[in-house]
């Protein structure tokens, strides 16, 4: 038996409590959220889903079959606090099994196609 889940096993704890939460965040997206769900991830070529609670916690968005968060950063994650949950918030989703690819507002709005680059280049090889 390998050690490498895929996603029809792969068990994600759903928080019920925040779906009211994800709806008003999905209606709200900043910026860079927004170009990068229009721009790219909406017609990705796997599926990726918009603020997604997994745990206690509402990630930007979850792509199932490659086991991948991908976070936008605006400023409040790079205040001590902000670090110090981003960083516990990481280490629990990475427990899952989970692979966490973050980037700051402004390398989507400002360096676009290098986002994109970086995500695609996270398929592997032999995507499932």
């Amino acid at each position: 038996m390998t050690n490498q889940l895929n996603s029809s096993n792969l068990y994600l704890p759903y928080n019920p409590k925040l779906v009211e939460r994800a709806k008003e965040l999905r209606k709200n997206m900043t910026p860079a959220e927004k170009k990068l769900w229009n721009e790219y991830l909406r017609n990705f070529q796997y599926r990726v889903l918009r603020q997604r609670p997994i745990n206690h916690f509402i990630v930007d968005f979850y792509c199932p079959p490659l086991q991948t968060v991908i976070e936008i950063d605006g400023d409040s994650h790079f205040t001590d606090e902000g670090q110090d949950y981003d960083l516990e918030r990481t280490n629990i989703l990475e427990g899952y099994g989970l692979k966490i690819i973050r980037f700051t507002n402004s390398q989507v709005l400002n360096h676009f196609d290098s986002v994109c680059e970086q995500i695609q280049q996270m398929i592997p090889p032999n995507p499932p």
